[in-house]
């Protein structure tokens, strides 16, 4: 694929059932999600609310569909924990991805973050101090040290609704962590964020451990965002879609990753209403966006 790129394409179950809103996909058996995946050529999936957390029960699911666990989403509270408070918290999680041979651990600060409220409008996201900052930087270095030496990579997201969502935000995130401290390219909460995924992955290629890609419908952002409205509203009203759908053009960010020699793998999401967007033929179109960007920038 040229200066060592490697992929490995997964996708996110949250288009089959949401994890936030419950009810979104709440009748989808897990089943279907995992016959998609496995059928339109999907070789990895993240954890999603109808997985089990046995790793045995989970392994013999995978296995029957042929599918890795890419990893899944942890939800980290180190402004409220110390560092061994917080490691001592995420052992069950850690020991589910390294039972199933993950390598990546997704990780993102939710003590304060307004995206699970959909009472809460975008516009009252938290911020941090100018005193938090080196803490919370601090903090992140050392669970994510651990993680390390645990053999995992230490994806943090950068998401809505949290302390790391706007440009600025995620500068001043690298600017307090260490190198141990990757992220998870989010292309659709980069775009919400008014961050370019290109310049960030160029300007800190060791610092991108994972991609998710999921496409943003401008008009319908503008629209939440000048009613005040919350990110699940957003959801809801289909703000999110797949790679090719909205307005993010992604042969610039392949061509970006190619040029960091990424490899890991490359998430297909978007967190949409399943009985308006049908799951099985979003993430067909999105998963074929992405391979005719990768082509387009191998040749």
């Amino acid at each position: 694929m040229g200066s060592g790129m490697e992929i490995r394409f997964g996708v996110n179950p949250i288009a089959w059932s949401n994890d936030d809103l419950l009810w979104l996909g709440g009748d989808t058996p897990l089943e279907t999600c995992l016959t998609d995946t496995a059928e339109l050529g999907f070789v990895g999936i993240e954890l999603g609310n109808k997985f089990p957390r046995n790793a045995n029960e989970l392994r013999a699911i995978l296995d029957k569909y042929g599918l890795e666990l890419v990893g899944g989403w942890y939800s980290g509270h180190i402004l409220q924990n110390d560092v061994d408070a917080e490691i001592a918290s995420l052992q069950d999680h850690l020991a589910l991805l390294k039972a199933m041979h993950s390598e990546v651990f997704i990780y993102a600060e939710c003590s304060n973050t307004i995206h699970p409220d959909i009472d809460k409008g975008m516009q009252e996201k938290p911020v941090l101090s100018e005193e938090t900052w080196p803490l919370f930087g601090q903090r992140l270095s050392g669970v994510a040290d651990y993680i390390r030496k645990e053999g995992l990579r230490f994806a943090y997201h950068h998401h809505t609704g949290t302390v790391v969502e706007t440009a600025s935000e995620l500068q001043r995130f690298f600017a307090e962590t260490s190198d141990s401290v990757g992220i998870v390219l989010d292309t659709g909460h980069a775009y919400v964020g008014g961050i370019d995924p290109v310049e960030i992955t160029l300007s800190f290629p060791q610092r991108i451990a994972h991609v998710h890609c999921k496409d943003v419908r401008a008009a319908v952002l503008a629209d939440i965002r000048a009613r005040h409205a919350s990110f699940l509203t957003g959801v809801i009203e289909g703000m999110f879609t797949v790679p090719g759908d909205g307005v993010i053009s992604y042969d610039p960010v392949f061509g970006a990753l190619k040029d960091i020699g990424y490899r890991g793998w490359v998430v297909v999401e978007a967190e949409q209403d399943p009985a308006v967007a049908d799951p099985r033929q979003y993430a067909e179109s999105g998963l074929s966006a992405l391979r005719a960007s990768l082509r387009t920038v191998s040749q």
